[in-house]
């Protein structure tokens, strides 16, 4: 019996620094730029994730620069699909007045404030858990019929993924965290 196999990697370290001190309206700016931006170049690539890239039957990438260049990088070519739907979730910034925080920090207290229901004019969490479903669906349909798939997106919507997966008979059969080149593995018996 053949095996559906989807692997999704988290990108590479940025090269933006996150060692700023920010207000809710200049974190907002700096998430523009670390969305615009690319990977630290000549960064080293895990063997797994690049052996997984190596074996890939497709190679699907977000439209983001440093999932791109991450995908470059683990696989030494362009990726065979680029999705808008594989872009980062919102990270809207609550208004806090002057209050400063380094980007960490803003994306922990965006995050919460996201997932509790408020999306600042941004794509709402519902929006966000409705595209990871899609997503889900074209990654299976490109997983049929015992190919493996190597996905590059982003640490929160990768979460959502593996959620999406599992709520589908996905059985996440190997994971290592959510850092910079993380990955999981997502396995079923192909139909």
């Amino acid at each position: 019996m053949n095996t559906d196999v989807i692997i999704i990697v988290r990108h590479g370290k940025p090269a933006l620094s996150k060692r700023v001190m920010l207000t809710w309206h200049e974190f907002r700016d700096w998430w523009q730029k670390y969305d615009a931006g690319g990977i630290i170049p000549d960064q080293k690539v895990p063997k797994k994730i690049r052996a997984y890239a190596a074996q890939a039957d497709i190679i699907i990438s977000s439209p983001l620069p440093r999932a791109i260049e991450s995908t470059i990088a683990a696989s030494g070519k362009h990726p065979d699909l680029i999705d808008h739907d594989l872009v980062e979730a919102a990270l809207p910034s609550p208004n806090m007045g002057p209050l400063k925080m380094g980007p960490k920090g803003w994306g922990t207290l965006s995050r919460v404030v996201w997932y509790v229901g408020w999306s600042g004019g941004m794509e709402s969490h519902s929006d966000a858990r409705a595209r990871a479903e899609r997503m889900c669906d074209k990654l299976a349909d490109q997983a049929a019929g015992g190919k493996m798939v190597f996905v590059t997106a982003h640490g929160w919507f990768n979460r959502m993924l593996k959620g999406s997966l599992k709520g589908r008979g996905w059985k996440c059969v190997k994971q290592n965290g959510d850092l910079h080149w993380s990955h999981r593995r997502f396995e079923r018996p192909s139909t």
